[in-house]
């Protein structure tokens, strides 16, 4: 399948999924991962990939970021706009309707970038147009703060669950920034079956190649 019609069966699928209300990722405030993170930084710019209703955004915007956030799925902006107009720090959040790989139109350098199970989703030609964004977006000395769901090619790939490999995802950010930390772990979304995930702590440096 060429990267064009996977992205608009990932875009086919993400909205039905808005549109049914299944949205199992619907939680008032982001992760504690997201949140201990932010307590040890001094606020700078954000840029938070595959926002959704932009909890992520609103809580980076509460606590004195400018935040940029980023989806592709129209109804997921359209909420994260209500929401955020609810919130003193509205000014600060810029919302995009747009593909985590088509980020041209983004020209500032973040301190902070944020991905919370959206990248884990992509095929390998979308996930290099991914990590080339981000190696254009982040600041040198800049964080990169990722949580993603973890498998190998004996799980298959199944259609309700994304999943990328460990070693993929670490050679993807090899050149251009250096892993700081990282929890493995297991996720469980409702009713289904635990799956092997992780949070990566990525720094931005000078490439190396």
């Amino acid at each position: 399948m060429n990267s064009d019609m996977d992205e608009q069966n990932r875009l086919k699928e993400f909205v039905e999924k808005y549109d049914s209300g299944s949205i199992p990722w619907d939680d008032e405030l982001p992760p504690p991962e997201l949140i201990a993170l932010v307590r040890e930084l001094e606020p700078g710019r954000a840029l938070d990939l595959g926002c959704g209703y932009g909890r992520g955004s609103i809580f980076l915007a509460g606590q004195g970021w400018q935040v940029d956030g980023i989806d592709f799925v129209p109804q997921a902006i359209e909420i994260a706009k209500i929401r955020a107009a609810k919130s003193e720090h509205n000014q600060n959040i810029h919302f995009h309707n747009a593909s985590v790989t088509d980020l041209d139109f983004l020209q500032y350098s973040y301190d902070l970038i944020v991905d919370i199970g959206c990248m884990h989703s992509m095929s390998k030609s979308p996930l290099v147009k991914y990590s080339d964004n981000l190696l254009r977006l982040a600041r040198v000395g800049g964080l990169y703060l990722l949580f993603a769901h973890l498998g190998d090619e004996s799980d298959g790939k199944d259609e309700e669950i994304r999943w990328i490999r460990d070693e993929e995802l670490l050679a993807l950010f090899a050149d251009g920034f250096e892993l700081l930390d990282v929890e493995y772990g297991e996720t469980q979304v409702e009713d289904k079956p635990p799956w092997k995930s992780a949070w990566y702590k990525f720094r931005r440096i000078s490439s190396i190649s």
